[in-house]
């Protein structure tokens, strides 16, 4: 898996002064190097790109690689709001967003996402694509909520969804969330307000479709 990605980096990724900038922001503030792969990041421009998404919610903001990523995406006329835990990697991600040209298109609520998402539903916020990327121990209850707050036909995209690879090879030392995210896996792709698909880069997207 790990040659398979490096094939697919060294082929289809240039060289990306400024989100080489931010890997080397989330490094020097101490923060985990848990990025999203550039093949992924590549992608999630593209599919904001496809679905001419305006409205995007990011659960787990880290360092705002995927951020930006997910931005450059809708342009100059998109919106993102990011959720994340941690106030700290908040003012980070959002420096690097506002290094990116992005700062005035972009929202940090901070706090446990569930209650931001909760929050979110009282308002009546709507959202076209989602990205979600934060503790897996909660996928299933942030995927709950995006659904509540998802327009038709809305994008859904979640990563790390393989593990380390671990999903499927019961050689290696299972992750704490290696038999959870088997089980989630299982539930999205026999979802029924959903169209899915794993796509095996990075550490696994699923890329799914909410039906009209």
């Amino acid at each position: 898996m790990k040659k398979v990605n490096q094939y697919i980096d060294s082929l289809f990724h240039n060289s990306d002064p400024l989100l080489e900038e931010v890997l080397a922001s989330i490094q020097e503030n101490g923060m985990p190097s848990i990025s999203v792969s550039p093949s992924s990041g590549k992608l999630l421009t593209m599919l904001v790109s496809i679905s001419k998404a305006k409205s995007v919610l990011e659960i787990g903001a880290l360092g705002g690689y995927s951020g930006i990523c997910l931005a450059r995406g809708f342009g100059e006329t998109g919106q993102l709001t990011s959720l994340e835990l941690e106030e700290k990697y908040a003012k980070v991600a959002h420096q690097n967003l506002s290094n990116a040209g992005f700062g005035d298109q972009v929202t940090y609520i901070t706090g446990p996402a569930l209650q931001s998402l909760e929050q979110l539903e009282k308002e009546n916020k709507r959202f076209d694509f989602f990205f979600i990327d934060a503790d897996k121990e909660n996928y299933e209850n942030y995927l709950t909520y995006c659904l509540k707050v998802a327009e038709p036909d809305a994008v859904v995209v979640m990563d790390n969804v393989l593990a380390g690879g671990t999903v499927l090879d019961t050689d290696t030392q299972p992750k704490r969330y290696t038999a959870f995210m088997r089980e989630f896996n299982e539930m999205v792709a026999n979802h029924p307000q959903l169209e899915s698909l794993l796509i095996p880069i990075g550490d696994g997207l699923t890329v799914a479709r909410v039906k009209k």
